[in-house]
């Protein structure tokens, strides 16, 4: 397989797993912060995070501007809100990763820093970034379902 199909298909069994985590905890737990530090983010917090870089990221490997730069999800409490919110985030970023060839994985594009800055990057960088972000919050989503005994969906039988 080329790169551009391996990330693909990296970020749709991901984005799978991240989809059915937002669906499957409970709206009671979606406050759930481990520990005290209120540096941590709670769960809902975390799925509108994923929502707000997902949005950002693909909207610079596509070249567009971000279709929700204005709005923070991370912001937003309710379940259905947060779920709406990552669902609408993740089908954006689908088509950035249907688009991905090897060909124009190499093109410079605008990376957006957090303070709004515009900085050159690879599409693919961007993407991989993405895919890469999105794995490393599902392991911590992963462990706020197993602290309510939950199974994530990554454990779920096939």
């Amino acid at each position: 397989k080329d790169l551009s199909a391996w990330l693909r298909n990296s970020y749709t069994t991901n984005r799978k797993f991240l989809a059915r985590t937002a669906e499957k905890m409970p709206e009671e737990f979606y406050g759930l912060r481990p520990g005290a530090q209120p540096e941590v983010r709670t769960f809902g917090q975390l799925i509108g995070h994923l929502a707000n870089f997902n949005f950002r990221w693909c909207s610079d490997a596509k070249g567009e501007k971000n279709p929700m730069e204005e709005t923070d999800f991370e912001k937003l409490t309710a379940k259905a809100d947060l779920v709406k919110a990552l669902n609408g985030a993740l089908a954006y970023c689908d088509g950035a990763y249907a688009t991905l060839t090897d060909a124009n994985s190499m093109d410079m594009v605008q990376g957006t820093r957090d303070d709004g800055t515009k900085v050159p990057v690879l599409r693919v960088s961007r993407l991989i970034s993405n895919f890469a972000h999105n794995n490393e919050h599902y392991g911590n989503l992963v462990t706020y379902m197993r602290i309510k005994s939950i199974v994530p969906p990554s454990s779920e039988p096939r």
